[in-house]
């Protein structure tokens, strides 16, 4: 479609709300009387190159949906009975200044958890506002040891001082035509089915792109996929296992002397210390563990390592692992003891382009945009930072599953409210579902910020104040490649970008804020000032930018002394080099080398529970049509997937008398829901494999239905507490135990 005869074009790099995900996609939007009319992706973004989502291509629906909360709401009645009424953006932000300061006098600022999911841009705005306020507590509530990214970021950090992707060229303007890439020989993809998984800063189809070009792929993974069935190997472990694989793998690396030997000894410190670890991991030991062959092992292993180049890239369930964080140190050994760091085709350091933060993602971020003493000060009070060295010491989170417990209990303060932003707690993350929901019930004043009514806000919320999507707001974005920006092309009612909502609150709450920047634009402009550039001049060239030569950009940045502030070659970590026995880890109180720890409920570990709960369940699995807890209201996208459903062992079906599309509740010690079998060969004899996030909005969002949460929310089932030494990873949502049982006929 082209821009002319009334239609105007707006182009723009994309960071949800409507497609969901953390992509960096570059879409048309094309307007007429002020109302959206189409959205194609933009050919000339290098992000994703013309290409759309599902989720993108429903953006209309989304947007003008009925269902859509297009102004302020105020809670007219009891929590729970579904009754809001519209009121004026005065009375909500005047409403939620009163209430806030109200609380910050009595109890202190600490005592208000500002929680976010994922997805949005929220994480730069919902920090900025926290910190305005003056409170540590910058959640994802309910997401057990912060178990998504976080400690596979925390242990890039400890190893390498960076964190790192694998290359497909994202970072290269000309991508797959520049000179300077290579395609990977090997891709090692770990614990994710990149093709129809929501872009985390990386887009799943690069790696099938690669493919098309000859690179092969390492697959680990206990269920069978799209991409396992086109893997070299296929290592299909037993879930919750990974640690002892990536141990596995090292020590056939390293005792078959097939690692890289000059760049070990160069830029690794630790290596005698990691080879002498990894003994403890032979290849007929992890076997055992695993339930991978040992052949496996050592062929996957040594494809790996031989390979000219090879590149790295894993999701969540490396977090869920039990000590997620140690888990990711593994396996990041083995992109650095082969040398595929920061190479053409390797796994290369990614950085924020142009060194502009939107996304605070580690504490020198965080004292950068606020200055150490204010992140020192915060700390202090900051929950689970003085339980978890880790926590204090890397990222700005407060530690999830100790903050609802202080909902509960009060320790080590009282919790007296919640700012609820991208987050649906009751319908997407919690574990002990029920328990969070109890917990949230109690608190004083409750604040959500959303585009669609979900069960929290149904459940909790006071206000209710209407979120834009990207087609209605001014944002910019930096996550890794490229810098970018979007610019708003329509008005939905009353509707507000989080930014927007977020800076209005700050400046009222603290005076400093309208002191430093008259608006979100100039906000935005000071923060694009350290790229030499603005938003206007981004939206002129097409609303992004890639980062010139130097730090922001690869290859081989530690020969060039481009990772460190003083300018000498080598890593940005306390020693200068890459760190296999990492005294980082070792300040945080945690092993410096990596080690394996069984799940704490799992079939090994507690086989009295398994005797009870005879099936592994696997959740999470992602879905295109949706994101996360999101999009099911949306036409185009609950028809090709209507239910719930759960894939079930042809084997293990006919066992318990269940047949395709029967109805059956997945049970365990905390409960039950409702699922629809779907047979499938996907998962051994032994496991179970559902997707998370299920709610129903055609159904009565008032209490008790709210919207049949209790029914379909399958992390009720998922234990709490996380498991993990550091505070970060060990959420149980890959390894809990559960039985079948088949529905009484015609109920669903």
């Amino acid at each position: 479609m082209r821009a002319g005869e009334g239609v105007k074009e707006y182009k723009c790099t994309v960071w949800s709300a409507g497609a969901g995900c953390h992509g960096s996609c570059g879409q048309k939007l094309y307007v007429k009387d002020g109302k959206l009319i189409r959205i194609e992706g933009d050919e000339n973004n290098p992000w994703n190159q013309g290409r759309s989502c599902s989720r993108a291509l429903a953006l209309k629906q989304y947007m003008y949906h009925p269902d859509r909360i297009t102004t302020p709401l105020k809670r007219d009645g009891a929590r729970g009975e579904g009754k809001f009424v519209p009121i004026s953006w005065d009375e909500a932000f005047d409403t939620i200044e009163r209430k806030m300061k109200g609380i910050r006098e009595e109890f202190g600022a600490e005592s208000i958890l500002f929680c976010q999911g994922t997805g949005r841009d929220v994480g730069g705005p919902i920090s900025f506002l926290a910190y305005s306020y003056g409170s540590p507590n910058w959640v994802q509530l309910g997401l057990s040891g912060q178990s998504c990214y976080t400690p596979r970021l925390g242990a890039m950090k400890a190893t390498f001082g960076d964190f790192m992707v694998a290359d497909c060229s994202q970072f290269l303007e000309k991508r797959y035509d520049d000179p300077e890439f290579e395609y990977p020989e090997v891709i090692l993809v770990w614990g994710q089915n990149p093709p129809p998984t929501c872009p985390d800063g990386f887009f799943g189809h690069w790696i099938v792109d690669c493919m098309k070009k000859g690179t092969q792929v390492i697959c680990v993974d206990p269920r069978h996929t799209w991409m396992t069935t086109r893997a070299k190997h296929h290592l299909q472990l037993r879930p919750g296992t990974d640690g002892a694989l990536a141990l596995g793998m090292l020590n056939v690396i390293i005792n078959e002397g097939i690692y890289d030997k000059e760049f070990v000894a160069k830029w690794c410190l630790g290596f005698e210390e990691l080879k002498e670890r990894v003994q403890e991991y032979s290849p007929e030991k992890v076997a055992g563990i695993t339930g991978v062959p040992a052949d496996t092992i050592v062929s996957a292993s040594r494809t790996y390592a031989k390979a000219k180049n090879a590149g790295g890239h894993w999701g969540l369930a490396v977090d869920t692992a039990p000590e997620g964080t140690t888990v990711a140190q593994a396996i990041t050994h083995l992109w650095a003891i082969t040398g595929n760091i920061d190479i053409p085709g390797g796994s290369v350091i990614a950085r924020p382009s142009h060194g502009v933060t939107t996304y605070p993602y580690t504490t020198e971020e965080l004292v950068e945009l606020y200055g150490q003493e204010l992140v020192t000060k915060l700390n202090d009070k900051r929950i689970g930072a003085n339980e978890y060295k880790m926590v204090r010491g890397f990222r700005g989170w407060a530690q999830p599953d100790r903050a609802i417990e202080a909902c509960k209990t009060g320790v080590p303060y009282p919790i007296k409210g919640a700012w609820i932003q991208t987050c649906n707690p009751l319908g997407g993350q919690a574990t002990r579902t029920k328990y969070h929901y109890e917990a949230l019930k109690g608190l004083d004043f409750i604040v959500a910020v959303d585009l669609f009514h979900n069960p929290t806000t149904m459940a909790l919320a006071d206000i209710v104040l209407p979120a834009a999507t990207f087609a209605e707001k001014e944002t910019f974005r930096s996550w890794w490649v490229p810098l970018g920006v979007t610019q708003k092309a329509v008005q939905v009612g009353e509707c507000k970008s989080d930014w927007e909502i977020n800076f209005e609150l700050a400046g009222r709450l603290n005076p400093e804020i309208r002191q430093r920047w008259g608006s979100v634009r100039e906000l935005i402009d000071s923060r694009l000032q350290r790229a030499g550039l603005t938003f206007d001049k981004l939206v002129e060239q097409g609303s992004w930018a890639m980062p010139p030569d130097g730090p922001f950009k690869p290859y081989r940045r530690h020969e060039r002394g481009l990772l460190r502030h003083d300018g000498v070659p080598g890593f940005n970590t306390p020693s200068g080099k890459i760190e296999l026995y990492s005294s980082v880890y070792k300040g945080f109180d945690i092993d410096p080398l990596p080690f394996y720890r069984e799940p704490v409920n799992g079939p090994v570990a507690k086989p009295e529970l398994a005797q009870q709960y005879p099936l592994t369940m696997i959740s999470g699995t992602r879905n295109p049509l949706f994101f996360h807890s999101e999009h099911r209201s949306i036409p185009w996208l609950r028809e090709k997937c209507p239910e719930p459903l759960v894939d079930i062992h042809p084997d293990t079906a006919k066992e318990l008398g269940i047949f395709d599309g029967e109805w059956v509740f997945i049970e365990n010690q905390m409960g039950k829901v409702k699922r629809k079998a779907s047979l499938s060969k996907t998962v051994k004899p032994n496991m179970i494999n559902t997707e998370h996030g299920w709610w129903k909005p055609e159904l009565e969002g008032a209490e008790p239905t709210l919207f049949g949460v209790w029914d379909y929310q399958i992390n009720q089932l998922v234990p709490g507490p996380q498991d993990s030494q550091s505070g970060f990873g060990g959420g149980q949502y890959k390894v809990t135990q559960v039985k079948l049982t088949k529905m009484p006929e015609g109920g669903k």
